[in-house]
């Protein structure tokens, strides 16, 4: 009998241990899809897409409507650790996965948040200026007109080149992370055009703008989100990969747990608050969202892409990422979708999260019920 009273105090212990684990990141209210408005059988089409090789290296989908977890589906794949292979992982709602250029959306809410703190220089500030350790950069007069805002709309006006698969060199973000020092790397880049003139996709400028909030904070990158970002919406299991000069790859090194960049994007349609507090500031948010680039089919703000615009803003706002990334945000449906996957450095990456989006979550769409 004693042994068996041992035993029950040691199993409720590890219950107790595990409750505790996870109560704070994994407290979201729940809903069945039908409740939110959404195909009842859309976890049950995801899975046979998967089983017929339709979404071939998918890992996960998260949906959030109306602030309540709908829909979370997991499987297993062949993945990487920012480019090293970790083999077939067999994923689930704790584990970590790469997010690509979704971290750059994230360090454009971190500059936000040091921007209202007084601790990240203006927009209008100019860049070399905040780079004195680089005293030569001031000699050009084009690059001297750089400035804040020009790097979180990727309008810096430099050569780079990220067209080239990531696996070769001459792809400037690798370039970069094999520079001895990154941050001149990036600002010493030669004039192409006048800033603020013309887009070119720059995970350079991501590295600047992460830098001027580490710089101007006193912490690292990924201390400064932890304190101020993770932190307050009770994300705690977070790596942020360092490159080998041991800086925070701030454009392409982020991992969460889907589930944990969902949070984010339940952030972004509270308008920057969370239980209460505000996180991010909401006049940064409205600024992001603005249009500063117009491409094709697409356009682009501060560090995140914009749908075709609506009556009150773009109609949806995402953080893409290589190999099928993505954090899609609809204000306008109370949405949120995450989408994981593993097709790494492939062209046609982006087709899997549209067609998990397009095809399977939003057709149905229903009124939804009184919860």
């Amino acid at each position: 009998m004693r042994w068996n009273r041992h035993l029950v105090v040691l199993v409720v212990a590890l219950l107790l241990v595990g409750a505790c684990r996870t109560s704070s990141a994994d407290d979201w209210p729940r809903a069945e899809p039908a409740d939110a408005g959404l195909a009842p059988d859309m976890g049950d089409r995801i899975d046979a897409g998967v089983r017929a090789g339709r979404f071939r290296n998918l890992h996960g989908v998260v949906v959030v409507r109306g602030g309540r977890l709908v829909l979370e589906r997991y499987y297993a794949g062949p993945d990487e650790r920012w480019g090293a292979p970790r083999g077939n992982v067999s994923f689930d709602a704790d584990t970590l996965h790469d997010l690509r250029s979704v971290s750059k959306s994230i360090v454009g809410l971190l500059y936000g948040i040091a921007r209202a703190e007084g601790k990240a220089p203006p927009l209008d500030a100019p860049l070399v200026d905040q780079f004195p350790e680089y005293p030569a950069l001031a000699d050009v007069p084009m690059r001297r007109r750089m400035t804040v805002a020009h790097a979180l709309s990727m309008m810096l006006g430099t050569e780079w080149n990220e067209r080239l698969p990531y696996t070769d060199p001459r792809n400037s973000e690798i370039a970069m992370e094999r520079s001895d020092d990154r941050y001149r790397f990036v600002l010493d880049r030669p004039m192409a055009t006048e800033p603020g003139t013309e887009w070119a996709y720059n995970g350079g400028a991501t590295a600047i703008v992460g830098r001027l909030v580490a710089k101007g904070s006193g912490r690292t990158l990924a201390a400064y989100a932890d304190a101020k970002l993770f932190g307050p919406l009770g994300i705690t299991d977070v790596e942020w990969v360092r490159g080998r000069d041991g800086e925070h790859a701030a454009a392409s090194g982020l991992r969460l747990r889907p589930r944990d960049l969902a949070r984010i994007g339940q952030l972004v349609l509270n308008d920057g608050r969370w239980g209460g507090v505000q996180v991010v500031p909401a006049d940064w948010l409205d600024l992001s969202f603005r249009t500063r680039a117009r491409l094709k089919n697409i356009n682009y703000g501060y560090h995140w892409w914009l749908g075709p615009a609506g009556p009150d803003g773009p109609r949806w706002i995402a953080g893409f990422g290589n190999g099928g990334q993505r954090l899609w945000i609809n204000p306008g449906l109370d949405m949120v979708v995450v989408v994981t996957a593993g097709n790494y450095d492939q062209r046609d990456a982006w087709k899997l999260p549209v067609a998990i989006i397009t095809e399977i979550v939003l057709p149905g769409l229903r009124p939804r019920r009184r919860l």
